[in-house]
């Protein structure tokens, strides 16, 4: 009898729909220059729509300087980056961006990936089989993207709860005080805005004889006065020994990075498969990205107009009775705790008021704590925080969500970021 592979995957999708968890991907065009607006073209006609769940925080992706960039580099050398770096060559613009980014970090150097995912992966599969017998103690709430990196590795992983300090601390002081270890965690945790204790953190780390690996991928470009994240806000950059940080975000364009010692970094580059075999980011995307980072690194009023904006709209759900989790952070989850409700609300915006909220639901969020994430940006203005929060009630009220915020503590699960 032969296997009925179609069975197998219809049944997987069909739980999927069951639970409410499908994700439908919305086909919209953002109007260049005009972020956070964007033509809708999921229905039968096409609906001008706004945009509050872009990573693109700041909304540099549609920086006239940054595109003029972009049409410069692919006038001087073309569209594609030709292969790997070992086989074509690194184009200048990469070899700029790097030190750029070390710059930023106050780093001795820094390398470019493809993307932040990249990034995470191969730097932490290829320092867990540099270092022997490698022990990496990751937070419960990492990213699926180091998740993947230190299972890759193959090193012994230990996981310690979420910011818990003390726990962290009892599982290092269990360690050989000989054998390699690496502290890896995020600065911002993107599903609830929450920030890690950073200064804690690189005291154990000097304590036990630790390296420390700090993602910022949800933070660079968006605090410091420099921009280079959470670490560089708390002056704390240099006793970090491995920043990792994303150009998908903050900075609008594509591409993930790390920076720190010149030897790590070098070791990464020669032996991180990630990096040697993937055909490196094409001239126009590194052009954008260089001019993004130098415009944001000088405009410390952006950084701050945006943690307004933020504020703002918190303070105005809360207002409304939304059960918003209030954060120290430009993340703004509207909790909602159950897969369909949230899907159901998510349509409502979009086909009602012409607004894009997409849906986190489990795995990237625990089950019983599905939300919407709302990312505002300086470019979000006043009228259109109005509008959302009126949409936002409408909605609530429709589809008689709960209001109550759910308990976190007792959620399932494991947050997988996003």
């Amino acid at each position: 009898m032969s296997v009925d592979y179609d069975a197998y995957l219809d049944d997987a999708l069909h739980s999927l729909h069951e639970e409410g968890r499908y994700r439908v991907f919305t086909s919209l065009a953002r109007k260049a220059g005009q972020f956070p607006r964007a033509i809708n073209y999921s229905g039968d006609t096409s609906q001008e729509i706004i945009v509050w769940c872009s990573n693109d925080y700041l909304g540099m992706g549609q920086n006239q300087d940054v595109m003029a960039a972009m049409h410069n580099a692919i006038d001087e050398m073309g569209t594609g980056a030709g292969g790997t770096r070992n086989i074509s060559g690194t184009h200048h613009l990469i070899v700029a961006l790097e030190e750029e980014l070390s710059n930023l970090h106050k780093k001795e150097a820094a390398l470019l990936f493809t993307s932040g995912y990249i990034s995470n992966e191969t730097t932490l599969s290829t320092l867990s089989r540099l270092l022997p017998d490698c022990l990496i103690l990751s937070d419960a709430l990492n990213h699926a993207s180091m998740i993947e990196g230190i299972k890759h590795g193959g090193a012994t992983k230990l996981i310690w709860r979420h910011n818990d300090i003390a726990h962290l601390e009892q599982l290092l002081s269990e360690c050989d005080t000989t054998r390699p270890k690496l502290i890896a965690f995020e600065s911002i945790y993107s599903m609830d805005g929450d920030i890690a204790p950073i200064a804690e953190i690189c005291a154990l780390a000097k304590k036990y004889d630790a390296m420390t690996y700090l993602d910022e991928v949800h933070a660079v470009g968006m605090y410091g006065e420099g921009g280079g994240g959470i670490a560089d806000r708390d002056n704390l950059m240099q006793q970090v020994d491995i920043i990792e940080g994303t150009l998908a975000k903050a900075f609008g364009m594509m591409g993930g990075y790390i920076t720190g010692k010149r030897n790590l970094v070098d070791a990464v580059r020669s032996f991180g498969a990630g990096f040697i075999f993937t055909t490196s980011l094409p001239p126009a995307i590194v052009a954008g990205a260089l001019e993004s980072v130098r415009q944001v690194r000088a405009n410390h009023q952006l950084r701050s107009q945006h943690q307004a904006r933020a504020n703002d709209l918190k303070e105005k759900l809360r207002a409304a009775n939304l059960p918003v989790l209030i954060t120290d952070t430009h993340i703004v989850p509207l909790m909602v705790g159950d897969a369909s409700a949230c899907k159901a609300a998510s349509d409502r915006l979009l086909t009602k008021h012409h607004i894009y909220i997409q849906p986190i639901n489990y795995p990237t969020v625990p089950r019983g704590t599905e939300r919407l994430r709302i990312t505002p940006s300086p470019l979000h203005d006043e009228e259109m925080t109005n509008a959302l929060v009126a949409a936002l009630e409408e909605t609530w009220t429709h589809l008689n969500i709960t209001r109550t915020l759910p308990d976190m503590a007792a959620s399932e699960g494991q947050q997988a970021g996003g």
